[in-house]
Formats: C-alpha cells, structure tokens, sequence
C-alpha cells in the first residue's frame, strides 16, 4: 500500500492553483502514529488473492461497512437514514458495521490533535503564507479518522459505504490498495448548500477546498447511491458520470397508529430541527395572515434547534396564542396519528425523513418544491406544493387545507398508499442489496 500522504496531494493541487503557487515538489506526510500499519500492509497483500476467491463463492451474504464523518447515533435524518440501512441489511442475514468518530478513543484523539494541529498550520503558512480555521479544523478531523481507521481490518468487508464527502475520501485512499467496491450517498450537496447559507464565501480559499474533497470523493466512489434526482444534476457537475448514480429514496419502518378520530380544532404539525433552512419564519408569518381561522387551529413545533428563542420570540410578538413548542420528541408516530395538516416550509432540503413520516401516517401534508420532495409529494395528490418563502401561497394553501376537511382525507390517504408502496425500508434494502451485488462480476473482479 502505498504511503498516504497529509494533507492530501489533490488538495494541496487545487489550493496552488487558488493562491497561484507554480507545482510544487508535494512530499509531506504527517507522522504515523500506527506502529501495527507496516504488518497490517503485509496482511493485506497475503490476504487479497483470497478475498477475491470469496467474492466468487459468497455473493449472497456481504459484509458492509458504513462509514459517516459524524456522531452515531444522532437526532436528525442521517442518523435515522443509517439505522434503517442497518437494521434493514442485517434483518436479510448481511453483517453490517459502522465507523463514526464518537468510537473513537477520546485520549487517543486529543494525543494526536496536539501533534497534527500545529504541523498543520506550519505547513499551510509555509506554503501559502496564511491558512484558515476551517481548512486547519477539517484537515485535523480528517487525519484523526484516517489514523483510527487504520486500526480497522477493512479487508474483510466486501462493500464499503460512505454517507459523506469526507468518508468516502478516506476509504477511497485505503480502497486503491483494496480495490473494494465503494459506495458513496450524498445527503446534501456539502459545498453549493454552504455557500448558498453564507456559511462558506463564495469564491474563497475555502470554497476551493471542498469543492475538491467532494469532486474526489465522486471519483473514488464506484458507484453513487442518491436519495433524489435532484442530485444528478449537480454532480454531474462535479464530474459525476450519470451511469453511475442510482436512485433509491429513503424507505422507513415507520410505527404507524390507528389515526385518533377527533372534534375541535384542526392540528397542525411541524417536525423539524429549529434551523434557518427549514422555514419555520415563513410559517409563522402564514399564520398571522390567516387569523380568521385561527381560533380553529393548534399548531404543533416540534424538534430543537439553534433559532429556537428567536422562533419563540417571533411567534410572541406576532401573537399567536395557538402555537406550542414541544422540542424534541421521541414519540413521533404518536404525535402524527392526531395530526391533521403536516406543515413543512422547508427552504433547502433534499428528501427529509419527516416528511415519509408523515405520508405514512395519512396526514395531509403542505411543503415547498425543494430537493426531491416532488418526486413523493405530488401536487393535488399526495400533497399540496408552493414555493419556498412563498408566504402568500403559504398562508393561502394552509387556510384551504384547514377548512376542507375531505380534502385533507383525501391527500392523507393517497400519502400513505404510496408510502407503504414505495417508501417503506424494505423497498428500499432490496434496491440497496441489488446496486450492490450489481457491483460484482464473475472471478470476483469490479
């Protein structure tokens, strides 16, 4: 295996070619701090005539390996999206492991942060002259999982599966010794969503460099599994060959309960993190222009989040004396069997898990033409669509829905029909375990 060096060469490529530096001779590498690395080489290299053998013979029982550059578990659609893969593979007899960074040894972790972190910025500042935080923070994160990831015998697996643009970097180094087949599921399109929210500066040093780990990340992958359509085009545009990608939306076992026949006022739910990008603003502001009706209504905030206190305050001063904030639940199925109008505002998303949840559940739902919820929510159908931060189609959309009450049955029913048809996690492990054993051919070779 050849010696991986740090940071990593193609990134190192692109910054030159940011800051303008003539090609450089690229030697440095940061110090191995796995003494077991030299012997797990030799391993491998005896090792991987066999394993191509038992790719032959053993094709219907794999062992996976799914990789995420965040905690598991966690509160939020990744986290969920994970253990439904999971559970699902292993309910089919498959051996499924995941890496996280919350395994790892919390000393052995600060240990070699003081090492990296400052060789780190030595070689950016010599080099360029300057360096960033958060160049210097996702470098140092980076090393840390590649040295753990060192400790693990990745030669036993025979797919490995990334959820992020940084695990699929790191497997993709190990993966041209492995030659495993990798798979690579974008649940957001890292760099254009950062932009877009000011959260990177367009045009910056550090725009390069994501924009080149999530252009590496497509090229190490041997195969892209996307939860929408509404990724093809976008990496495509990163390099993406479109032969490669499959979609396959996220399915769920969702624990669905008798919906609770009731009088009174009309609920309406909203479950989702308290964050900028999920237009719980803008549904407030729809409230307020839709007061006539108000005294009907409950309105239901659920999750937590940073913008909570600004929510709250909002909601205050614009008097709606009606909306209640639960913060974080974990009864959710509950909560959506007394939901009528399921509300998501969302201004930038891909295909969130809540809103599977809720068609499950038979609630009418109303959300935006965002990512790929139009390719489950159809309009009239299976839900209504505006636009997001359209709070006149919002409000408008929202005060029809809260006083026709066949039509809320009738988008409810339709919702649930196509979510136990199509949206269910064993639709979803079957296409997943096909687009995997797609990825063998007869001798074992990809």
């Amino acid at each position: 295996m050849k010696e991986l060096y740090f940071p990593y060469p193609y990134v190192v490529s692109a910054l030159d070619n940011y800051y303008g530096i003539k090609a450089k001779t690229f030697t440095t590498k940061l110090k191995d701090s796995d003494k077991g690395s030299k012997r797990r080489k030799k391993d491998r290299k005896k090792k991987s005539k066999s394993e191509k053998t038992k790719r032959k013979t053993d094709n219907k029982k794999l062992s996976i390996l799914i990789a995420t550059f965040w905690d598991y578990p966690h509160t939020g659609g990744l986290s969920n999206y994970i253990t439904s893969m999971r559970d699902g593979l292993r309910a089919l007899g498959h051996k499924v492991d995941i890496i996280s960074p919350n395994q790892f040894s919390q000393s052995k972790v600060e240990k070699l942060r003081e090492v990296v972190v400052p060789e780190l910025k030595n070689f950016f500042q010599n080099r360029y002259g300057t360096y960033t935080s958060k160049i210097i923070q996702s470098c140092r994160l980076l090393y840390i999982y590649e040295q753990m990831m060192k400790t693990i015998k990745l030669e036993k697996y025979d797919i490995l599966h990334a959820q992020d643009l940084f695990t699929a970097n790191i497997l993709g180094r190990f993966n041209e010794h492995l030659n495993k087949p990798l798979l690579f599921t974008p649940h957001g399109m890292f760099t254009l969503s950062r932009v877009k929210f000011n959260r990177i500066e367009r045009g910056s040093e550090e725009e390069v460099y994501y924009k080149e780990i999530e252009k590496k990340a497509i090229d190490y992958a041997t195969h892209l599994v996307i939860l929408s359509d509404s990724f093809r085009d976008p990496l495509r545009s990163l390099g993406a060959n479109p032969a490669k990608m499959t979609t396959i939306n996220t399915g769920i076992d969702f624990k669905s309960m008798a919906r609770v026949e009731k009088k009174g006022k009309v609920v309406i739910s909203c479950i989702a993190r308290l964050g900028p990008r999920k237009g719980h603003s803008d549904l407030f502001n729809a409230l307020s222009r839709i007061k006539t009706v108000s005294h009907d209504i409950e309105v239901q905030i659920v999750g937590d989040g940073e913008m909570r206190e600004t929510l709250e305050a909002q909601v205050q001063s614009l008097r709606l004396s009606n909306v209640r904030f639960l913060g974080k639940r974990d009864d959710i199925p509950a909560i959506l069997s007394k939901t009528d109008i399921f509300v998501l505002p969302t201004i930038n998303d891909n295909l969130p898990i809540s809103i599977i949840e809720a068609m499950h559940s038979g609630s009418a739902i109303l959300t935006t033409d965002c990512g790929g919820i139009t390719e489950i929510i159809h309009h009239n159908d299976t839900g209504i669509i505006v636009q997001p931060g359209n709070v006149s189609q919002l409000a408008n959309h929202l005060k029809h829905l809260i006083t026709n009450e066949p039509l809320r049955r009738k988008l409810g029913s339709n919702a649930s029909l196509y979510a136990r048809k199509h949206l269910t996690r064993e639709a979803m492990i079957g296409k997943i375990v096909e687009t995997y054993q797609s990825l063998f051919v007869s001798g074992g070779e990809i």
